[in-house]
């Protein structure tokens, strides 16, 4: 269980699993055979790196005060998943290692916006969740489309 001193290194965390995320969506677009999923993975990627470029914004600037009792009880592990990316991976088991990772994401920042109390940056936590969120239910979609009508 990671255990946070500072906003900084929630921040860290979070910019990490960002980053985490579009090397992941990059390497599934890379070996995808379809083009639409491939461009589809690809544009994951790029809002990754917005969420990356928006958390690193928020630390550059101070945009935020937490007090540190409310960080050590953020409970970081329910927003990390175990599952190990593999380059064998199905496309299936691909989409649902998405869907877990989109959903972590989602809690974590839920999770952070009720830590804050600084409105502005609490809308902001809400607004990655939402966007978060939105990804989940597309690779769901992607999951009943192609994987569910299939079997």
């Amino acid at each position: 269980m990671e255990n946070f001193k500072s906003i900084d290194e929630v921040l860290d965390f979070a910019m990490k699993k960002e980053q985490e995320a579009v090397d992941f969506y990059i390497m599934l677009a890379s070996q995808l055979k379809s083009e639409e999923m491939k461009s589809v993975f690809e544009e994951f990627a790029l809002e990754e790196v917005k969420h990356k470029a928006r958390l690193q914004k928020i630390k550059d600037e101070r945009l935020f005060e937490i007090p540190v009792e409310k960080i050590a009880d953020l409970k970081i592990s329910n927003y990390v998943d175990n599952i190990t990316v593999r380059p064998d991976m199905s496309y299936q088991d691909a989409l649902m290692l998405a869907m877990n990772r989109e959903k972590a994401a989602y809690k974590l920042y839920i999770r952070l916006a009720s830590k804050v109390n600084n409105t502005a940056l609490k809308d902001i936590f809400i607004s990655l969740a939402n966007e978060e969120s939105k990804h989940k239910l597309r690779f769901e979609l992607e999951y009943d489309e192609y994987i569910l009508r299939e079997n």
